[in-house]
């Protein structure tokens, strides 16, 4: 049985694979497979088939519909969906159809609640953190049940790449104040198509014809396009990206990933707009473009601020900004490297505080060191009590350590 199980979780991951893949797409869409996949929708909420509007990017098509009437916010006022939905806009009846989708399909695969207790794990499972720290085989021949091995290797893998790492930073460049028509997420709307799909084609789960055929229409949009909005009688379809750069994310076992680019957008769109992202997080473009000390010290976001001094480099920075050099010691828990400890005046970056420079005891995955620095507070004079108060220790506590992770 368990051999069987490993079969089905390792074609599960294949399934996963090629999702993340449409979901990082930065081919062309395909514009009449989308196109025809929004009218099947659209017949299936009885509305009539709309025009389309395609646009080179999510910004480009945000401009559009934040200012058509036929795509206003979608608001409940009440937390009880009413039995019928006539009258609704196309917006609202879709986010219907799909939400009830959605709930039917997670029904179809909930965990082994849905199977008799004679066929749950007759030993403990590995908890949730061991599962995301390792491989699905290696978890099922720990007693992890297939469930719980595609939730953390199929559905949560999708979600933290394509929804958190990519969706979330480019959405989060577009924002405003005011609340924005509905977005359909298109080729990132596989970070939930993926895991049900997956389980579908492994025979994980029962479901009704319908459902999948609905499902179906959702992977279309997922394969052909990017972001989209729906609106009376008439669409707004965004081309996917001209180029998404990533990397692997930090410890990933089940083929998660991250945005990053340090040359350019992290995402760039075909009229030109783009996203900045280094290593995960998102940043103003001037920090991967012209990073000085004068920017950095008028920004007021800690981890920007980070990520500037990091772009020109902690030993470039300190020069620049003429940081008067505290103290130096020796590392008690990382031999054979120093401790620098300077003195950040407040008016650079608003408060009185100190910068210990260090060297990280694990080695990279390019095998170098990386040197990085810590804010500390300003009334620590001695390198070693600054280092050791980053970890919640003395000087005197940390001089007694070996060498640190």
């Amino acid at each position: 049985m368990r051999a069987a199980e490993m079969d089905r979780a390792r074609e599960a991951c294949a399934v996963r694979d090629a999702w993340l893949a449409h979901g990082l797409s930065a081919h062309s869409a395909e514009r009449a497979e989308a196109e025809d996949a929004v009218r099947e929708l659209y017949r299936l909420i009885d509305a009539p088939a709309p025009r389309f509007t395609w646009v080179d990017s999510p910004s480009a098509g945000l401009e559009l519909v934040r200012t058509d009437p036929a795509f206003g916010p979608v608001r409940l006022h009440t937390g009880v969906l009413p039995d019928r939905a006539e009258g609704w806009s196309p917006p609202s009846r879709l986010a219907t159809l799909q939400s009830e989708l959605r709930d039917r399909l997670e029904s179809s695969v909930r965990g082994p609640d849905r199977y008799g207790w004679s066929l749950r794990p007759l030993k403990p499972e590995p908890d949730w953190e061991q599962l995301r720290s390792t491989a699905p085989r290696e978890a099922l021949a720990a007693g992890a049940s297939l469930d719980r091995v595609l939730w953390v290797a199929v559905r949560d893998a999708l979600r933290g790449s394509l929804g958190d790492a990519v969706r979330a930073p480019v959405r989060s460049a577009l924002r405003t104040d005011s609340p924005d028509p509905l977005t359909w997420w298109g080729q990132h709307d596989a970070s939930w198509v993926g895991h049900y799909d997956a389980c579908a084609r492994i025979g994980h789960g029962w479901f009704a014809a319908g459902d999948l055929a609905q499902l179906g229409l959702w992977a279309r949009l997922a394969r052909s396009t990017g972001w989209w909005w729906a609106g009376e009688g008439r669409c707004v379809m965004a081309e996917r990206p001209a180029a998404v750069h990533t990397e692997p994310a930090p410890g990933a076992v089940h083929g998660e990933i991250r945005l990053h680019h340090d040359d350019g957008p992290a995402v760039r769109f075909r009229d030109g707009s783009g996203v900045y992202v280094l290593h995960g997080a998102r940043v103003p473009g001037w920090v991967v473009t012209g990073p000085t000390v004068e920017r950095i010290h008028a920004e007021t976001n800690v981890e920007v601020r980070r990520a500037a001094i990091e772009r020109i480099g902690w030993d470039a920075y300190i020069e620049q900004a003429g940081l008067r050099l505290v103290g130096t010691a020796d590392d008690p828990g990382n031999p054979g490297f120093r401790l620098r400890l300077y003195d950040v005046p407040r008016e650079l970056w608003g408060r009185s505080a100190r910068l210990l420079l260090t060297v990280n005891g694990s080695v990279e995955p390019d095998g170098r060191r990386r040197q990085y620095a810590l804010g500390v507070p300003a009334f620590l004079d001695d390198p070693v009590a600054a280092a050791g108060w980053s970890y919640g220790l003395s000087g005197e506590q940390y001089g007694r350590l070996r060498r640190r992770t």
